[in-house]
């Protein structure tokens, strides 16, 4: 990793997000400053910027911390002055004192820090009257207010498109793993193109537990959200969709993994195996309808229609390929009744 790499996110916010932080900030400044006046209000100009967060929910939370963080360092800071006077390590002592003080009251990393920013900023900044350290808790008090109701009415942020695009990736990728594992067991397959198709499988694990990640960030950013009303229902479908495909992804990794330790040359040659690739691709198609019945779609399906309308009759196989035609057999059914859950009619 590059120096620039250190420096740089991935993505950058979005600019809404900046403008709020930005207004939200200003005005903390001016309302604390014309409440509170006396010292510059830098206390609820931080608390402002700090608090103003990618969800509603984490503007709650870093409001709580901030405040927590404050208190107890201008309590620190006030007491330490009081009984030991003013000079400049008088300011270092109050740091150490807090980070001690946050660490045998297990705060978490983001509060004890804050404990400590805020002891030494009462020492380097002003005085240390109980007057002063009352006027800059009332003065974060004031800007982590300010940084939640900017943050909660102006265009308050909901998660839903990542939740949305993650699904989308995973139903896409569900629904080509199904066909190409039909398409090896049409033609034989060489080693590398067998663990081709094993490690092109695994891959869905980590994009099930992306979408449930997305999943999980839209249902946090809709807590205390003013427009939760209007996206709780689509995230509950979404929320449902994710609990259908993710024993599908366990079930195709498991056919796939019996496909690849039990190949031999001779298995396309079963009598079964072409109604097992009618199977997965009738399979396929369904992933991809399920996906876009949910408003999100990674391909077109080709029909509206669910294709696994009827279970696969058996006949028995050769002795040396049982374990893997009942192994892709079995896992056939649970996706049938997985796919078919929503159609009982069908």
């Amino acid at each position: 990793m590059g120096f620039a790499d250190t420096l740089r996110a991935a993505k950058r916010p979005p600019i809404i997000q900046v403008g709020k932080a930005a207004v939200a900030t200003i005005a903390a400044w001016l309302l604390a400053g014309w409440l509170v006046p006396g010292q510059l209000p830098v206390f609820a100009a931080i608390a402002a910027l700090l608090v103003v967060q990618p969800s509603v929910n984490q503007s709650f939370g870093k409001a709580i911390e901030r405040s927590i963080g404050v208190i107890i360092g201008v309590l620190v800071a006030t007491a330490i002055s009081l009984v030991l006077g003013q000079s400049s390590w008088i300011v270092l002592l109050a740091v150490v004192v807090a980070m001690v003080l946050a660490w045998v009251l297990k705060m978490t990393p983001g509060t004890a820090n804050q404990v400590a920013i805020s002891a030494m900023l009462v020492l380097a900044l002003g005085a240390s009257s109980p007057e002063y350290a009352l006027a800059r808790v009332l003065e974060t008090l004031i800007g982590a207010a300010i940084g939640i109701v900017v943050n909660a009415l102006v265009v308050p942020p909901v998660a839903i498109a990542p939740a949305r695009r993650d699904l989308a990736l995973l139903g896409g990728e569900l629904a080509a793993s199904l066909d190409r594992l039909a398409a090896a067991l049409e033609t034989a397959q060489p080693p590398a193109a067998r663990e081709e198709l094993m490690l092109q499988a695994r891959l869905m694990r980590p994009m099930r537990d992306a979408a449930d990640a997305s999943i999980r960030a839209g249902e946090e950013s809709l807590t205390f959200n003013p427009r939760r009303s209007a996206h709780r229902e689509e995230l509950a479908h979404l929320r449902t969709l994710l609990e259908r495909l993710g024993p599908i992804v366990t079930q195709v990794i498991g056919m796939t993994r019996a496909f690849v330790d039990h190949y031999d040359d001779e298995l396309s040659a079963e009598s079964t195996v072409p109604a097992i690739i009618e199977q997965l691709r009738r399979a396929a198609h369904d992933v991809r309808l399920a996906v876009h019945l949910a408003d999100v779609v990674p391909d077109p399906p080709t029909s509206a229609i669910p294709a696994l309308t009827s279970t696969l009759v058996v006949k028995p196989p050769q002795s040396t390929h049982w374990v893997v035609i009942g192994s892709l057999v079995e896992d056939l059914r649970r996706i049938h009744d997985e796919l078919l859950e929503e159609h009982p009619g069908d």
